[in-house]
Formats: C-alpha cells, sequence, structure tokens
C-alpha cells in the first residue's frame, strides 16, 4: 500500500513539472496538481509532520520550478490549516479511517474541505507571485480561474479513482 502513495506522488510530481507548469493560458490560470499529494495526506499524523511534509513538497516544487519561497509558503500554510478544517468538516466517526477521500468521508464534506484548502493554497502563491496590488483585479480573477480549474482536476481524479 505505500509503495502505491509513493507512486501517486511521483506522478502527481512529475506530472506538475513536466506537464502543467509548461500550460500556458494567458497568465490566467496555474494548474497545481502537486497539491493533490498533502490533501491525501493521512490525517493520524502528528501536526508537525504534516508541516515538515508540507516544507518539503513545497522546497521541492520551488527549486524544480525555480520559484522562490512561494510553494512552500503555500504548502506549509496548507498543511498549518489542514487540520483545523478537517475537526471542522469532517465527522468524528469520519475521521476513525484515518484518510479524508470521496469514498470515505461524505461528499460535501470532501468537497469543502478541497474548496477550501485549494482556495487559500492558491490565493496565497497568487498574491506572492504577484507581490503587489498594482494589478488586483487581474490577480483576483487569476486566483479565481486556477482555483477552479484545480478544484475541478482534483475532484474529477477523485471521482475517477472511486
Amino acid at each position: 500500500m505505500q509503495n502505491k502513495v509513493y507512486a501517486y506522488w511521483l506522478i502527481a510530481i512529475l506530472l506538475q513539472i513536466f506537464l502543467f507548469n509548461n500550460l500556458q493560458f494567458h497568465g490566467l490560470c496555474q494548474p497545481q496538481v502537486y497539491i493533490l499529494c498533502l490533501l491525501a495526506m493521512p490525517i493520524i499524523l502528528p501536526h508537525w509532520a504534516d508541516m515538515l511534509i508540507g516544507f518539503a513538497v513545497g522546497l521541492l516544487m520551488d527549486i524544480l520550478c525555480n520559484s522562490i519561497g512561494v510553494h512552500t509558503a503555500a504548502c506549509v500554510l496548507l498543511m498549518y490549516v489542514r487540520k483545523p478544517l478537517i475537526a471542522a468538516f469532517v465527522q468524528e466517526h469520519e475521521r476513525l479511517t484515518g484518510e479524508i477521500s470521496w469514498l470515505t468521508v461524505s461528499h460535501d464534506a470532501f468537497i469543502k474541505y478541497i474548496v477550501v484548502l485549494i482556495f487559500i493554497h492558491q490565493v496565497t502563491v497568487s498574491m506572492l507571485t504577484a507581490w503587489s496590488f498594482h494589478h488586483f483585479g487581474m490577480t483576483i480573477l487569476q486566483i479565481i480561474i486556477s482555483a477552479g480549474l484545480n478544484i475541478g482536476l482534483i475532484l474529477g481524479y477523485n471521482i475517477i479513482r472511486k
């Protein structure tokens, strides 16, 4: 089972680096499927381990994508708010499975979980990339389009995996 999880991580990161980072949508969209690895992490890990894994994945993406700390900051923030959001959206008896997926929790809870975390991640990445409020309207449009695409890709993957 563990080898299967590592294979999914490797595939998601390779797809991000070689496919999704090279797609151009007139600067309006940044597909970031690598965060699927972080969203699907087991919930039984201690919070410090979540943060460390988020840091490692973000740093790896920063190195491979030639960005300066943007993905690291976004992934650490995502992992920081992940546990409280799981507690807010997922029922206690659903958390006993140890994982968050389309198959283990209610569909409403899973969709809320995915949408909120993807928006947090996308806002962080977009605001750190823009680093100014000069084109604030364009940045907001980019956040909405990118988050919508990422939500669609991740939900689609989970539904197909079912």
